[in-house]
């Protein structure tokens, strides 16, 4: 009801004639969105795209989730791989869409069509799902449908937060992308809820899995159809008159790497993608805790929903806070709790003690990071390239965890889990001392 009140708000309400919207939503002429009851300041005000598509990740998540939840099980418990061929496949699940992010960017960019090309993904990740039935055991029928779905959502995530972006005020972009993060870490912690109570119910058939993860991937892109306005591409946002052809520039692939050439823009980048590098993923921190509790397979989908509960809790109080001390902080700081997590790995507590801990330091790793380097980068990119350039950043994110899963997975088969993970702490610690040198303070002067 409440999407349906905001849009319906949108489609009656124009703004001033000499105001260019930068939110799909009804503007104050400043570019500060009014959609829903908001407070008298309008600190609270959120753009009507965010919590649509919040909604719309909400369910996407569900349906990712469910599958993400049990396929490291699936994978090494299930079918018997090795760490190394578990490594593989989980490089691939995460880093295919390195290949494919840049693409989705720049033809959203390119074509002012950014709810198309992210519904293309979208589409494209819930048909995957059913392909995994026929897979079986198979290693390249089980990477070509991990590999399809991740090639959807590299293609739908830059589109996406180009328009949560586009749509929200850049003072307030952490707590837009916080809101839009909790909605889509509440579909994450559903998805391993429902994919436990399935494997429960119907004594582990993961076809089953399977099946109603694909059910909720279409309600999602049905949700986006619905709900999402139609012509979401900048210059022409719902309400706003049409700008003339020429005065629109068109994105060009060199167009969106020239922002190479912005040293703050490279410079987040960098460090991005040399933080994601030594960052070991969440399938094989859940298999070394997993490992470490010695924990019953049945419990094994559940421990992702102690790191989600976390970043819900904590995804918009810490973009509210990245708006008022600035986005670098926090996000420094989200990879010195991953550090942390290596840690209590390493030491010798274990039990829920250590669970605890461990998806505690997780979650809080995702919360400080995820949305907020959206909201750290987008206001150095023009909106013409908004989609693109956020695409770069992702894809150097998504290089280093394709390259990264596959380091730790032959990592542990060469040296043992304990000396992996040792090696991949102090990776992190050297990187994290560089990516303080590579994002210094005085570069980003960010007003809150």
């Amino acid at each position: 009801m409440y999407l349906s009140a905001n849009k319906a708000r949108q489609d009656t309400t124009a703004p001033p004639a000499h105001s260019t919207p930068s939110a799909i939503g009804t503007t104050n002429g400043t570019g500060t969105t009014d959609t829903g009851t908001a407070t008298g300041t309008g600190r609270g005000r959120v753009a009507g795209t965010v919590i649509a598509l919040g909604t719309v990740s909400l369910v996407t998540d569900i349906s990712s989730e469910m599958v993400t939840a049990v396929l490291p099980l699936y994978l090494v418990l299930g079918l018997g791989l090795s760490p190394l061929q578990f490594g593989f496949l989980d490089g691939l699940y995460n880093g295919i869409t390195a290949f494919v992010r840049l693409a989705g960017g720049h033809i959203a960019d390119r074509w002012r069509r950014h709810k198309l090309v992210a519904g293309s993904g979208y589409a494209l990740s819930a048909v995957c799902k059913l392909a995994l039935l026929p897979a079986g055991g198979s290693i390249p029928a089980l990477s070509t449908a991990l590999a399809a779905d991740r090639i959807g959502k590299g293609i739908r995530t830059a589109p996406r937060d180009a328009l949560i972006s586009l749509s929200s005020d850049e003072r307030h972009l952490g707590r837009a992308f916080g809101v839009h993060r909790a909605m889509d870490t509440t579909g994450a912690m559903i998805g391993p809820l429902l994919a436990f109570a399935l494997l429960w119910a119907t004594a582990d058939a993961y076809d089953a899995v399977f099946v109603v993860s694909f059910c909720f991937g279409v309600l999602g892109v049905l949700l986006l159809i619905a709900f999402v306005p139609g012509r979401d591409e900048l210059g022409t946002l719902p309400g706003a008159p049409a700008a003339p052809a020429a005065k629109r520039p068109t994105a060009t692939l060199r167009s969106t790497l020239r922002l190479l050439s912005l040293p703050p823009f490279r410079r987040i980048l960098l460090a991005a993608a040399l933080l994601s590098l030594v960052s070991v993923t969440d399938g094989f921190l859940y298999l070394v805790l997993q490992n470490r509790m010695r924990l019953d397979a049945a419990w094994f989908p559940l421990l992702p929903l102690g790191s989600a509960t976390v970043y819900l809790l904590l995804a918009v109080p810490l973009g509210r806070a990245a708006d008022r001390v600035g986005r670098r902080v926090p996000f420094l700081a989200g990879h010195l709790a991953l550090l942390g997590a290596y840690a209590a790995l390493l030491f010798p507590i274990g039990g829920w003690p250590l669970a605890g801990a461990v998806l505690l330091l997780h979650g809080t790793y995702y919360a400080a990071t995820d949305g907020i380097l959206m909201a750290l980068a987008g206001p150095l990119v023009p909106p013409d390239r908004r989609a693109g350039g956020l695409a770069l950043l992702q894809t150097g994110q998504a290089t280093g965890r394709l390259f990264a899963s596959v380091l730790f997975g032959a990592a542990w088969t060469a040296w043992g889990v304990s000396t992996a993970l040792a090696a991949a702490a102090v990776a992190l610690a050297a990187v994290f001392a560089a990516a303080c040198f590579l994002i210094p303070a005085h570069a980003f002067r960010e007003t809150p």
